[in-house]
């Protein structure tokens, strides 16, 4: 450890925010950094534990606290205090094939992990973390990484989110040919066409893809594989032409709300909107659905995590008249018991920039059914719950809205298309099943990880599910492995 004393001496001090009427008139990124100075005295916090729960266990199962992708926290803590980035990066990247996606939208596990969060001031080290892969790429440390021989074997990645692209890397570094199909204009998957440019900018995701093209990597954008959409593949024909196929297109299916009013023009599920507003600031086609605005209507969110959340960011920069977000789940605890949840991740009231810009919150809420006029969404009938979600009479009330975007979550993947044509194994909840440690299905030479097999999660998930999928499949090519876990 880089000061023995340093979280005794120094205060824990993170990145700040632009203020929200300069932030909202825009969709950049709004994150402000922290100087040198401070990066270095965040680093000289931590205090090299015993047992750092921040690493992670190791383990690809969820529920455990720390960093799934078992990032070496205090070790490129150290190296930041000592002023060398460069070594930093090296080891930051040994865990991680995409810090600067995990340094801006992951919700930091090791975080709340962290022996000094026992008094709520755990180390900065979501910052850190995105400070050394930023400095890495200022400076041309991120370059591809060629490998030395190439093995003359083949696999085809099916899904371009972060876990099919920590996949591919990992392959391609391995010595295989890679070819990853993606059914959408651009690599991403729901980073890309999810998360919203004020959260994470999309030039991030194009300068990993050209290291990755620089390794060897062949994107397949505009390929869908399965169903019958212009310019679909057959699945069959994967298999014919590839001596491994990984199956990680996510999980797509959003979890709809059937009640009376749901055929209402103005109801629509977040993703459709948040896609919209993404592919607006890239460019790109909006797509042949009806166009998504907010602008000077009321908007009511129904979900209250981070898909909601996104909803209200975009809807207030689109110019919504009111946005309120509502949620069925009662009010979390201001704070949590630390003596029953750490170093676990607690559950407690956690307000997001996004809210913290001009939305209404509510707790304890279901919806029972919309009411229109002339087809169109004016108000949602609500009752408020108890505990096990049952309706409290009495409670009954009305919200005026104009646009209604469901952010519930996400079921399962989609099975129309490629999973029934190949006709892979689910397991009880709809996922693609498939070996924890091999990461096989039930069909010969198929691999599935990330959110299709494991169902919706964290890309920090994501990620260590593509790399630990990566190593079975060289090991099912090769008999053996180097890659790391």
């Amino acid at each position: 450890m880089g000061k023995v004393t340093g979280f005794l001496e120094i205060e824990r001090h993170d990145r700040a925010y632009a203020p929200v009427a300069e932030r909202v008139k825009n969709y950049n990124e709004f994150v402000v950094p922290l100087s040198d100075k401070d990066l270095r005295d965040q680093a000289a916090r931590c205090m090299n534990c015993g047992i750092p729960y921040c690493h992670g266990t190791g383990s690809a199962h969820p529920g455990t606290p720390g960093c799934p992708v078992n990032n070496q926290i205090p070790d490129w803590n150290d190296l930041v205090y000592n002023d060398n980035w460069q070594e930093a990066a090296r080891n930051l990247h040994s865990t991680n094939n995409f810090p600067e996606f995990t340094g801006r939208i992951c919700p930091a596990p090791c975080e709340a992990s962290c022996t000094l969060n026992i008094d709520d001031n755990p180390v900065t080290i979501k910052t850190i973390e995105c400070a050394i892969v930023d400095r890495a790429f200022e400076n041309g440390w991120v370059k591809p990484e060629i490998a030395s021989i190439k093995t003359g074997q083949s696999v085809a990645i099916i899904g371009a989110g972060p876990a099919g692209l920590a996949a591919a890397q990992q392959l391609a570094r391995a010595g295989h040919d890679v070819h990853v199909y993606e059914k959408l204009a651009k690599a991403g998957g729901l980073l890309r066409y999810g998360i919203p440019d004020f959260k994470m900018e999309k030039h991030l995701i194009d300068r990993r893809v050209a290291q990755m093209e620089g390794e060897g990597v062949t994107f397949h954008y505009n390929t869908p594989v399965g169903g019958n959409a212009p310019g679909a593949v057959d699945p069959a024909e994967l298999l014919k032409q590839y001596d491994a196929v990984a199956l990680t297109g996510g999980a797509e299916y959003p979890r709809d709300l059937a009640i009376p009013g749901r055929e209402l023009s103005g109801v629509h599920f977040a993703m459709d909107f948040l896609t919209q507003q993404n592919r607006r600031v890239s460019g790109e086609p909006l797509g042949d659905k009806p166009e998504i605005l907010a602008t000077g209507k009321r908007v009511v969110v129904i979900g209250g995590g981070d898909t909601g959340s996104d909803c209200i960011g975009t809807s207030i920069r689109q110019g919504a008249a009111s946005v309120t977000q509502i949620e069925i789940m009662p009010a979390p605890p201001e704070k949590e018991d630390k003596g029953l949840t750490w170093p676990n991740w607690p559950m407690k009231m956690r307000t997001s920039s996004s809210q913290a810009e001009g939305a209404a919150r509510d707790f304890a809420v279901n919806t029972v059914s919309f009411e229109g006029e002339g087809g169109q969404v004016k108000k949602l009938n609500c009752v408020r719950v108890d505990g096990k979600f049952q309706p409290i009479p009495g409670t009954e009330f009305v919200i005026e809205a104009d646009l209604v975007l469901l952010a519930m979550g996400f079921v399962s993947p989609v099975k129309d298309g490629l999973l029934t044509q190949l006709g892979v194994t689910l397991d009880q909840r709809g996922n693609v099943k498939a070996d924890l440690d091999r990461f096989t299905t039930s069909i010969d030479k198929v691999f599935a990880a990330g959110d299709m097999r494991r169902g919706q999660s964290l890309v920090v998930w994501a990620i260590r599910e593509g790399r630990l999928a990566a190593q079975a499949i060289d090991r099912f090519l090769m008999g053996s492995t180097t890659l790391p876990r």
